[in-house]
C-alpha cells in the first residue's frame, strides 16, 4: 500500500478526535451496536451488555443523549437521532476488523 497524506484520511484537522470523542469511551460502540438494532430500555442493556456496571451505563446513556447521538422517549427506550443511525458504517467496519483479527478478551 502506497503512502497517504493525512488529508487524505483526515479532510480537516480535528475530524477523528471529534469522532473519538463519541467512540473513544468503553462500552459507547457496544450501546450504539445495540440500538442500531432497535431501541432498547435500561434493563436490555444490561442484560446485552456483559459486565457493564449500572453507574457506567447510566453515564455512557447520558453522554450519548448530551451528544445528540441517542433519545429517550416518554415512556423510556432509547433510540438513536439522525446523527446516531450516521455511526451505522463505522460500527459495520469495526465489526468487520474484528472479525478477521480477533483478539482474546
Amino acid at each position: 500500500m502506497g503512502r497517504v497524506s493525512q488529508q487524505q484520511i483526515e479532510p480537516t484537522t480535528g475530524c477523528i478526535a471529534s469522532a473519538m470523542s463519541v467512540l473513544g469511551h468503553k462500552w459507547t460502540a457496544l450501546i450504539l451496536r445495540d440500538l442500531l438494532v432497535s431501541p432498547k430500555r435500561f434493563c436490555e442493556f444490561e442484560k446485552s451488555i456483559d459486565n457493564i456496571t449500572p453507574r457506567i451505563l447510566s453515564q455512557r446513556l447520558s453522554d450519548l443523549e448530551e451528544q445528540g447521538i441517542i433519545e429517550v422517549s416518554s415512556n423510556g427506550p432509547y433510540a438513536l437521532t439522525q446523527k446516531g443511525q450516521d455511526l451505522m458504517p463505522i460500527i459495520k467496519q469495526m465489526a468487520n476488523w474484528g472479525s478477521k483479527y480477533p483478539t482474546k478478551i
